[in-house]
């Protein structure tokens, strides 16, 4: 750094400097064109004759094109329910119980109570302890919420007595860090987990096998699928249970149609879970969806009843959307949804906006308010799937800020429907992270050292996965009846990254197959004697657990999934004990191994690999470097691992061609050029100055193996450089040729133009600095106490 700071004749003090600005600022009057002295008015006035006086500035149209200006966003409207927290029509926190029985809740008398009220009031107040909760002002028990000392078990306990007012008065004094911790301590679930959707255009029973099985091995331990056209449910269902099963034990499928078909999907056993049992805040959209809080208490126990998993779906912003919020606020009215969860006995929720997320993040605090309706489900003891399903926004920023802290806190299924298909393929509509984002997600985990649920697929993995799945749907469908596949069709199927990739496809197949499966009878004990009779035992014997499963009861536990020994994870089995750091959930060494294992990870040991695929016999040395006097010479000096360890330049080219590039541009120039490792000191500045000092012309290259290069004098200090390549990987075979025709010019001492570093606004920095590190580790491993020795290289 020393030779910076030397004083030369082009040095300027700061005072100098700020004297320079004083004189160009100062006025002088006779050099001065009046016209150019123009006030912001009259500046002003000369944009607005512009041919276009509506247009805006160059700023503000870069602006304007950027993806988070196609979202919507709200001017706050709480008559209309466009509101976060505290709207006109959020009553004030109340209750009274008489006889055994609530006869006042948040504001009503009992006479008032609407469908919703009575059925809050009747199935979820806990009357024994509602005095007492409701007694503890409401930003003290915030203060409980995030205090590592105060139980989870204790929270729930006086959360059974609060009113939907009340817990949504406490929630919405947390902000967003808090939320975090709430949700940390909160969750029913100690093991976070995650959902996948996976649908296509076509109901493609092969693609659905597939990608189910994708999924799985990508780490989901829920699947839910739907169709574009309601006829093919019942193949879809088949298909994904199918192909889920070929991948993992224990994987949860779910057909999301209408209530009655889905509910007949389950009791013939070709589905495991349900959760598009919906919800609302206000009265008046539960009569417009023809439903009523006890209506839908019966189908959460007929679900219950034959042994199906079920969590209602619910989420702020919905009244809104439908035009029945009556001027309550969207937190309010998701408080009183999910009060009725708890109700009517569901072991969970589906919330955090889901397809009305775009809503509630149209207003300020929107977001905050989504991940405080998932705190609520949690607070309530009930398991959380908690959104970011239904993309919320066009921004990647925006939707990665949405998802983040819930990403962090852990959930029992961050995502109600992360699209592990393409986001074309995605018929629920595109989801908050689609295939697109798998390796983002895992490469999220990795970063914070989190458990998101997900891991790391090898690729000859998912291949074999994705083939036997499609020999699976293949085999079964043609042992019942169902329809058969070309084999053009299964390695279209096997091969796509989505359905546009499977031309092959007939559309009709899983109409046919659909009805077939209702009009015969068909369950999954018939799939399971198919797949037995066709030579998929594994297979057969997955689908059967679950079947046995479902006999038990057991995964129908609060927060229950099955990992992949078909234990069950649940609030029963697999309690959330944190209290602190240092408690609650951490990653075992075997799954942070999973989590750390990202597939585009590359050590030392496999760069020395790469490169040594590249190796080539045309540099050989030539023996010892000695300094001539011919003033055309020229020296290129290279690095220690030039042709030893490192073939391959961070831009692509062989080591032997840049060389090739340089010394032809030196020969252009009339020079002769000469190549010379210096075996002593990785630093470019060193072997530049060396090859500079061994030269005839006094002028030398400097290359280091990775492709950075530099021209060197003799007489210059050795952080100084006439020209510099300082990112290597933008440097092309031209960009080389000219580096040495310019070491030809100054060797004749001629001035040439400085080839300038080719730019890019591309961040390529954390695409290559780790493997930069790798590289230099490799350069620095070849140093040796040797002379600089000559090299040949063949051309």
């Amino acid at each position: 750094m020393g030779a910076f700071l030397r004083p030369s004749r082009f040095a300027v003090t700061i005072g100098d400097r700020m004297a320079m600005i004083v004189r160009v600022r100062a006025p002088c009057p006779p050099q001065r064109d009046p016209s150019d002295d123009k006030t912001n008015s009259s500046l002003l006035e000369d944009l607005a004759m512009r041919d276009d006086p509506t247009r805006p500035i160059g700023r503000f149209r870069f602006m304007n094109s950027q993806s988070v200006n196609l979202d919507g966003f709200a001017t706050p409207a709480p008559e209309l329910g466009l509101v976060a927290f505290q709207g006109p029509g959020d009553p004030v926190p109340s209750i009274k119980v008489a006889d055994g029985r609530v006869i006042e809740m948040d504001g009503r008398g009992e006479d008032e109570f609407d469908a919703i009220d009575a059925f809050v009031a009747r199935y979820c107040i806990d009357i024994a302890i509602a005095a007492q909760a409701m007694a503890i002002d409401s930003l003290e028990f915030a203060r409980r919420l995030v205090n590592p000392e105060i139980p989870r078990e204790e929270l729930v306990r006086l959360a059974a007595g609060m009113t939907p007012a009340k817990l949504a008065e406490v929630l919405s004094l947390l902000n967003a860090a808090e939320l975090v911790m709430a949700m940390t301590k909160l969750r029913a679930r100690r093991t976070p987990s995650n959902q996948a959707h996976v649908t296509n255009r076509s109901d493609d029973p092969l693609l659905l096998a597939a990608d189910a099985a994708t999924a799985a091995a990508f780490g989901f331990r829920e699947i839910e699928t739907t169709v574009p056209v309601l006829a093919d449910a019942p193949s879809n269902a088949v298909a994904v249970t199918i192909g889920a099963a070929v991948a993992s034990p224990g994987m949860l499928v779910q057909c999301s149609v209408e209530e009655a078909t889905e509910l007949d999907l389950g009791m013939r056993g070709l589905v495991s879970y349900a959760e598009t049992v919906s919800l609302y805040g206000t009265e008046q959209i539960f009569v417009d969806g023809d439903d009523t809080p006890w209506s839908k208490a019966f189908l959460t126990s007929a679900y219950a009843s034959r042994g199906i998993k079920m969590r209602v779906t619910s989420g702020g912003g919905a009244e809104a959307l439908m035009g029945g919020a009556e001027r309550c606020s969207m937190f309010y009215l998701e408080s009183r949804c999910v009060a009725l969860a708890r109700a009517i006995g569901a072991q969970g929720v589906q919330n955090g906006g889901i397809d009305s997320a775009a809503v509630a993040g149209s207003v300020p605090g929107g977001v905050r308010s989504l991940m405080a309706e998932n705190v609520m489900v949690m607070l309530r003891n009930l398991e959380a799937c908690t959104g970011n399903d239904a993309l919320m926004s066009e921004s990647d920023v925006r939707r990665t800020s949405r998802t983040h802290p819930i990403f962090i806190a852990g959930s029992d299924f961050i995502c109600s429907g992360f699209g592990s298909i393409q986001r074309y393929d995605n018929m629920f509509g595109p989801s908050q992270w689609n295939s697109e984002d798998i390796d983002d997600f895992l490469a999220m985990q990795r970063d914070w050292g989190v458990d998101g649920g997900l891991k790391t697929a090898p690729e000859p993995e998912v291949a074999a996965l994705r083939a036997r799945a499609t020999e699976a749907v293949c085999a079964v469908y043609r042992w019942l009846g169902l329809g058969d596949f070309t084999p053009r069709w299964a390695a279209q199927a096997v091969d796509a990254a989505g359905s546009k990739d499977v031309d092959a496809a007939d559309l009709m197949l899983p109409m046919n197959a659909s009805r077939t499966i209702m009009d015969t009878g068909i369950t999954m004990l018939d799939v399971i004697a198919a797949l037995a009779e066709n030579g998929f035992d594994v297979e057969a014997e997955r689908c059967l657990d679950m079947l046995k499963a479902r006999v038990v009861g057991d995964y129908l536990q609060t927060a229950a999934i099955f990992d992949e020994e078909m234990n069950v994870l649940s609030l029963v089995t697999d309690p959330n004990r944190y209290s602190g750091p240092g408690t609650g959930y951490r990653p075992p060494d075997w799954r942070q191994g999973e989590i750390d294992n990202i597939r585009q990870q590359m050590s030392v040991a496999d760069l020395r690999a790469e490169q040594f695929g590249h190796r080539s016999s045309k540099i050989r040395v030539a023996g010892s470097a000695e300094a001539v006097h011919d003033p055309r010479d020229v020296v290129v000096g290279v690095s220690p691992a030039t042709g030893r360890d490192i073939w391959q330049t961070l831009s692509g080219l062989p080591v032997t061609d840049v060389i090739d590039e340089l010394l032809a541009g030196l020969e252009e120039e009339g020079c002769i050029g000469r190549v010379v490792r210096f075996n002593r000191s990785i630093d470019l500045g060193m072997i530049g100055l060396g090859a500079a000092r061994l030269s005839g012309s006094g002028i030398g290259i400097g290359l280091q193996a990775k492709g950075t290069a530099l021209i060197h004098r003799r007489d210059l200090v050795t952080l100084a450089n006439l020209e510099l390549y300082s990112v290597a990987p933008t440097i092309s075979r031209d960009h080389y040729r000219l580096m040495g025709i310019n070491a030809g010019r100054h060797a004749k001492g001629m001035t040439p133009e400085p080839v300038r570093n080719p730019y890019s606004d591309e961040a390529i920095e954390a695409r290559y600095h780790t493997r930069v590190v790798s590289l230099v580790a490799i350069e620095r491993s070849c140093c040796a106490d040797l002379e600089p020795e000559s090299l040949e290289i063949e051309r």
